[in-house]
C-alpha cells in the first residue's frame, strides 16, 4: 500500500468491492448473515474502518467455508450475530468509536473545567 492509497482510502474501496463479490456468491441465508456481521462491526471501527477489514476478511473466509461445507448458517453463528461480532471485535465491552469520543470528550471538558477552576 502506498501513501496515495492510504490518503485516499482507494485500497479500502477495492477491499471492500472484493469482499462484496465473495458475498454475492454466497447461498441467500449466508448473504443475510454477511450484512448482519457488518452492520454489528461498524461500531467498532475507527475513522476510516481499516482495523475492520482483517476482522471483515476472517468473517467472510469463515462464511465460504462453511458454505462450501453445506453447514447451516445458524450452525455456524447462532442466533446470535450481536454477540459473535462482538467477540470478533474483542470481546464484550470492546470499545466502539461511541467510546473513544465519549472519553475524548470527557478529557477536553475536565481540562477546560481544570483551567476555569484554577
Amino acid at each position: 500500500m502506498n501513501l496515495w492509497e492510504t490518503m485516499t482510502g482507494s485500497d479500502l474501496t477495492r477491499d471492500w468491492k472484493a469482499f462484496e463479490a465473495r458475498a454475492e456468491v454466497l447461498p441467500a441465508e449466508y448473504r443475510e448473515a454477511w450484512e448482519k456481521i457488518k452492520g454489528h462491526l461498524f461500531p467498532y471501527g475507527d475513522l476510516s474502518g481499516r482495523n475492520l477489514m482483517p476482522i471483515l476478511d476472517g468473517a467472510l473466509g469463515l462464511l465460504e467455508e462453511t458454505a462450501a461445507e453445506g453447514q447451516g448458517i445458524h450452525d455456524v453463528l447462532g442466533d446470535d450475530i450481536a454477540g459473535f461480532c462482538a467477540a470478533l471485535a474483542g470481546g464484550e465491552g470492546a470499545r466502539s468509536y461511541r467510546d473513544r469520543w465519549r472519553e475524548q470528550l470527557n478529557r477536553n471538558v475536565a481540562r477546560k473545567l481544570a483551567r476555569l477552576g484554577g
